[in-house]
């Protein structure tokens, strides 16, 4: 399997699809809950402006540089895919280390702290390890961005550093970026924690 093959993954609480169009009123409906744009440090498309995010991740995807998925809630009832949920990526793909970033990722608000970021991470990071043979997987964030930060450490990722003056934002200012990453010896540690911690959880 190539890291660029499209591919459905299925957690506790979460299914990630692969992006498409068909997503659209799904993804507005779920950047309306929170109004997570007004957060300027972080990237959240508004709603208006989710078919322009999706041209955008796809057109990455079509070059090789993005495997996008919509995350959705695995509805109780049936086992299926739920209601959509956001959005997260595979990105900067090194073919030839391996290694890989897990990132642009965003969730509406009414599922903060319900085990869905952990178990959607858990999805990526177990296919990344284990099916793409990964030996480091990356996690990158705005430095003010505290909450990001919290949850990345929470994975059992390590801080590598912070890359000043990295890249501009939507509004044309310099970010400084927090790297973090997981190397494929400490994966094991990291998979049982994240277990443990999704096990807890009806």
């Amino acid at each position: 399997m190539t890291f660029l093959e499209p591919i459905t993954l299925t957690g506790r609480h979460v299914i990630l699809e692969p992006l498409s169009y068909e997503h659209h009123d799904g993804l507005a409906a779920a950047a309306r809950d929170g109004e997570l744009w007004n957060l300027w440090y972080t990237s959240v498309p508004r709603p208006e402006g989710m078919t322009a995010e999706i041209d955008r991740r796809l057109a990455m995807q079509e070059q090789g540089s993005m495997l996008p998925f919509t995350t959705r809630l695995i509805d109780p009832a049936t086992g299926g895919p739920g209601r959509i949920i956001g959005m997260t990526t595979y990105c900067n793909f090194d073919a030839a280390t391996p290694r890989v970033e897990i990132g642009y990722t965003w969730n509406a608000a009414s599922v903060h702290g319900t085990g869905t970021n952990p178990d959607s991470k858990l999805l990526l990071l177990r296919h990344a390890f284990e099916t793409i043979g990964c030996v480091a997987v990356e996690f990158c964030t705005h430095w003010m961005n505290q909450q990001s930060r919290e949850a990345i450490a929470r994975l059992g990722a390590k801080q590598d550093g912070v890359l000043r003056s990295h890249r501009r934002t939507s509004d044309g200012v310099l970010r400084d970026t927090v790297v973090f990453s997981i190397l494929e010896h400490e994966w094991p540690m990291v998979r049982n924690g994240l277990d443990h911690r999704l096990a807890k959880r009806p």
